[in-house]
């Protein structure tokens, strides 16, 4: 399995304390953490992209220019590029612009936001978001495989022999599709052949699960090779500590304390996928996504999970309020702990030399696994189907 991390920059007040970090620390500490995340040999670091509310992600070319500048090996990525909102020409110039600096570190996660107030923000009208985002998804193809390239569409002016530049760093970074609540992302992915990360936080697991199956179904109707239907996994948050006790207690104040403030802010809202179905640290665990143990304990629920999704990639988060330090903690047991007991029991070819969408630039190599059957009992209902993996 690979291992990414992923920062939305949330920036809001620390739900016990009320203590509100700058924007200008909030921000160097992305960058900071990247650093760390390299140096801890985590695969890849992803950015957020929110035009509304309590986010500090509204640039995340930006960001992500300063990650290729601080780092060498890190595989960069987004969570998500809002693509319904954007200019698929700007989008192909920023982001090729972000290959060539890091030197084909570039890889790219799409979506339409799991935000309702920044289209009229940009223009943009609701009720056409999965509109927009297959449209510009088709367009932004063709711009980064070809040159001179002309356009009609419904929602983007037309082009006449267009070539964006500068041109990607080794062709056409790859691009994944996000998937929280619909089935437009999933099959969009499965029509053009490429992976998907499901969101995998708010909400059960079984709710993932239709469109992680509806991917893989489609994408076989398609008649791309299943050896390549990659699959990402967010999480509902990180937290580690000695023992699954000690990881509860300390972690309780602030996980309940922002489940609250979510449902204050969000009263009324019914639409799947915009609150947190986990109001309590206990459910959260239990029932929900949230990676919150010892480190055994946390390594078991990737790899049950994994029996589900059987995903290739997993997400994690650490929440910004938490102490710098306890943050820097979390991620360097994760990584020297959690991470090789996954590994052990789940390999992939992702970003292997086997793979052959691996980024240009992404020079890790290929991880030892002693496991073969992706932690899948032998006498499992599904026979360890993906093992080819």
């Amino acid at each position: 399995m690979r291992f990414q991390v992923l920062d939305i920059v949330p920036h809001t007040p620390h739900p016990v304390t009320g203590e509100l970090l700058s924007s200008h620390t909030r921000l160097a500490r992305v960058v900071e953490n990247a650093v760390l995340a390299e140096q801890l040999g985590i695969d890849s670091y992803a950015v957020g992209e929110r035009h509304a509310g309590e986010f500090l992600s509204s640039s995340p070319t930006v960001l992500l220019g300063a990650l290729a500048a601080a780092t060498d090996r890190i595989l960069l990525s987004t969570g998500v590029t809002v693509l319904s909102l954007l200019d698929p020409v700007r989008v192909a110039e920023d982001y090729a612009t972000i290959d060539q600096l890091s030197g084909g570190r570039l890889e790219i996660v799409i979506g339409k936001g799991n935000e309702d107030k920044h289209f009229p923000m940009f223009g943009r009208r609701l009720e056409h978001q999965y509109d927009y985002l297959s449209e510009n998804y088709a367009l932004l193809r063709r711009l980064l495989r070809e040159e001179n390239v002309t356009w009609r569409g419904q929602h983007h002016a037309p082009l006449d022999r267009v070539s964006t530049v500068p041109r990607p760093f080794s062709g056409p970074f790859r691009i994944w599709h996000g998937s929280a609540t619909s089935t437009v992302a999933v099959d969009l992915a499965a029509r053009y052949g490429d992976p998907i990360v499901t969101a995998n936080a708010l909400q059960p697991r079984e709710n993932y699960q239709v469109l992680i199956d509806r991917y893989r179904e489609k994408y076989a109707e398609y008649g791309h090779d299943p050896a390549r239907a990659y699959v990402g996994s967010g999480s509902g948050g990180l937290f580690l500590a000695a023992t699954s006790d000690d990881a509860i207690a300390e972690y309780r104040p602030v996980y309940e304390g922002i489940a609250a403030r979510n449902r204050e802010k969000f009263a009324g809202e019914t639409r799947i996928g915009k609150v947190n179905m986990f109001a309590t640290i206990t459910d959260a665990v239990e029932r929900g996504p949230a990676l919150v143990g010892s480190s055994q304990r946390v390594a078991e629920k990737i790899i049950d999970y994994h029996r589900s999704y059987h995903h290739d990639l997993q997400s994690i988060s650490i929440n910004p309020v938490l102490p710098y330090e306890r943050q820097r903690e979390v991620l360097t047991q994760f990584a020297e702990e959690v991470i090789p007991l996954v590994r052990r029991e789940l390999s992939t070819t992702l970003w292997s030399t086997d793979d052959p969408g691996r980024a240009a630039g992404f020079t890790a190599g290929d991880f030892a696994c002693g496991g073969t059957n992706f932690g899948i009992p032998a006498n499992s209902s599904d026979g360890g189907a993906t093992a080819h993996r």
